[in-house]
C-alpha cells in the first residue's frame, strides 16, 4: 500500500515568528515539508535583528532569550561558544541574536531533520486562496505554490504616515518613512526630528549619533514618554501573578499593591504570566479603554531599555544633543533649500513654536490599525473574506488555537497566524519569550491539521 503524500506547510515571513514556527515544524514533524517565504533579505532576521549596529541591544536579558521553550540556556550557550563573555543577566546585541537565529536555521537545514524538507523562497506572497484540500499561494514573481496549510508570520507592520506629513513631504528625501530600512549616513547634516519617543526612537537616536556624533536630535510625541530602564537582577522568587479572570480595575489594584511592596519592575514582570488570559477575559470595551488611556504608560514600563542603552540616551539628553518633548505637529513642509520647516504645539499650550530641521524620521512604531495596512497579502485576505480584522483592529482575528476567522466568523482548519499579527487576541505577543511558546503551539496545531494516514 502506497504511503500518503507528504504534507506541505507554507510559513509566510522569516523573522523570529516564522523561523521558529518552521524549526518546530521540522523538529516535531517526522513527515512534513516546509516552504519558508520571505520577501526581504537576509532570511531569518526580520526588521528587529537585521541590524549591524552594536549599539542596538536586546531589551530582554540573554538568559530569557533562548529561541526554544525547552532549552532555556541555548542562546547564552551559543554566545559563549563564540567566545563571547555574556552572562544570563546581560543584554546582548540584536545583531548577535539575528545571527543566532540564522545559525539555528542552518543547523536544522544541514541536519537530518531538515535535509530536503525545508525550502527557503526569497519571494513575497501577494495572494492566497483555497485550492483543493489546501491553499494556493501567489507570489510577487507570479509563481503559484500549492500547500496543505499556511502559517502567517508577518511580523510588525511598518508605521503609518503620521498626521502633519503631507504627500509631498512623504515623497521627499528629507523624510524617512520606514525607520527599520534606512541609512543614517545618507541623511543631510543638521538637526533631525524624530516623530515618536519609544523604543524605535531610541534606536534611531543611537544610529544618528553613531553616524554623525554631535548632531542635534529632537524627539516628539503626544506625551513625551520614554521607555524606562532595566535595573538590577530580577528576584529569585518573584511574587505570584494575579488570578487570570479578574477585571481591569482589580488587575490595576493588584499591580499597585505589588509595586508598593516589591517595586514597579517586579510588579510588571510578575503580571506577565497572566497577561494573555487577562486580555482574553476582558470585554472589547475594557480593552479599548486600556488602549486609549493606559497603553502608553504600560508600554514604557513593560518594554524597557538595557542599562547600556539607557546610559547612552541619558548622556545624549544631558549634553543637549537629544531633546525629548511632549506635543503635536501643527505643520510640516519641505522648503526650497531641502530643509523641513514646521511648527509644533507643546502639550497643554495653545501657541505653536516654529522649527527647522534637515530631516524628519517616522519613529511612531508599528501600525496599530490593520485596516490601514499596505501589505498586499493582508489586503487580499480581507478582500476575499478569508480573514477579518480583530474587534480592536490590532491585527487579524484568530481563535484560541491561532486559527484565522473568516469574515463570517468561521474558523479555518489549516490557516494559522503567529506573532504580532495576533496582537488583538493576546496583546503581549511581540517579545521572544511570548512568541516562542506560540510558535511551538502553532506548529503542533498545523501538523495535527495536516496529518495523513
Amino acid at each position: 500500500m502506497a504511503s500518503p503524500p507528504t504534507p506541505v506547510i507554507a510559513v509566510v515571513g522569516a523573522g523570529f515568528s516564522g523561523v521558529m514556527t518552521a524549526l518546530h515544524l521540522l523538529r516535531d514533524g517526522a513527515a512534513v515539508r516546509v516552504i519558508l517565504l520571505e520577501r526581504n533579505a537576509p532570511v531569518g532576521l526580520g526588521a528587529a535583528y537585521a541590524t549591524h549596529n552594536p549599539s542596538h541591544r536586546l531589551n530582554v536579558r540573554a538568559g530569557n532569550m533562548s529561541a526554544w521553550p525547552d532549552r532555556p540556556g541555548d542562546f547564552v550557550a551559543w554566545l559563549r561558544g563564540l567566545g563571547l563573555d555574556v552572562g544570563l543577566g546581560d543584554f546582548a546585541t540584536r545583531g548577535d541574536y539575528g545571527r543566532y537565529l540564522q545559525a539555528l536555521l542552518a543547523e536544522i537545514v544541514e541536519g537530518p531533520e531538515g535535509a530536503g524538507r525545508l525550502v527557503i523562497a526569497p519571494d513575497a506572497v501577494v495572494g492566497l486562496e483555497p485550492g483543493g484540500d489546501g491553499w494556493r499561494l501567489t507570489t510577487a514573481m507570479g509563481r503559484p505554490i500549492l500547500v496543505d496549510a499556511v502559517v502567517l508570520a508577518l511580523g510588525n507592520p511598518p508605521p503609518c504616515r503620521p498626521p502633519g506629513v503631507t504627500e509631498a513631504l512623504a515623497a521627499s528625501s528629507a523624510y524617512v518613512a520606514d525607520p527599520w530600512r534606512w541609512d543614517p549616513a545618507r541623511l543631510p547634516s543638521g538637526p533631525v526630528l524624530l516623530l515618536g519617543t519609544g523604543l524605535t526612537m531610541v534606536d534611531l537616536a543611537l544610529s544618528l549619533e553613531d553616524a554623525a556624533p554631535g548632531r542635534s536630535i529632537i524627539a516628539l510625541s503626544r506625551r513625551g514618554l520614554m521607555p524606562r530602564e532595566h535595573e538590577g537582577e530580577p528576584p529569585a522568587r518573584p511574587p505570584s501573578p494575579p488570578a487570570s479572570d479578574i477585571p481591569p480595575l482589580a488587575a490595576l489594584a493588584w499591580l499597585r499593591r505589588t509595586a508598593a511592596e516589591h517595586g514597579w519592575r517586579t510588579a510588571v514582570d510578575a503580571l506577565r504570566p497572566a497577561t494573555h488570559d487577562l486580555w482574553r477575559g476582558w470585554s472589547v470595551a475594557h480593552k479599548q479603554a486600556f488602549l486609549r488611556h493606559a497603553r502608553p504608560f504600560w508600554d514604557v514600563h513593560r518594554h524597557r531599555l538595557s542599562p547600556e542603552v539607557a546610559s547612552r540616551v541619558a548622556g545624549l539628553r544631558r549634553s543637549g544633543r537629544l531633546k525629548v518633548a511632549a506635543g503635536k505637529i501643527v505643520r510640516l513642509a519641505e522648503a526650497e533649500d531641502g530643509r523641513v520647516e514646521g511648527a509644533w504645539r507643546p502639550r497643554g499650550e495653545t501657541a505653536s513654536q516654529p522649527f527647522s530641521v534637515s530631516a524628519v524620521i517616522n519613529a511612531t512604531g508599528p501600525t496599530g490599525d490593520v485596516t490601514r495596512s499596505t501589505d498586499p497579502l493582508l489586503l487580499d485576505l480581507i478582500r476575499r473574506g478569508l480573514a477579518r480584522p480583530d474587534p480592536l483592529r490590532l491585527g487579524l482575528d484568530v481563535d484560541a488555537d491561532n486559527r484565522l476567522l473568516d469574515m463570517s466568523g468561521c474558523v479555518s482548519r489549516t490557516l494559522f497566524a503567529v506573532g504580532p499579527v495576533t496582537r488583538g487576541a493576546w496583546w503581549e505577543i511581540n517579545a521572544v519569550p511570548d512568541i516562542r511558546g506560540q510558535a511551538a503551539q502553532v506548529a503542533a496545531a498545523a501538523l495535527a491539521a495536516t496529518r495523513r494516514g
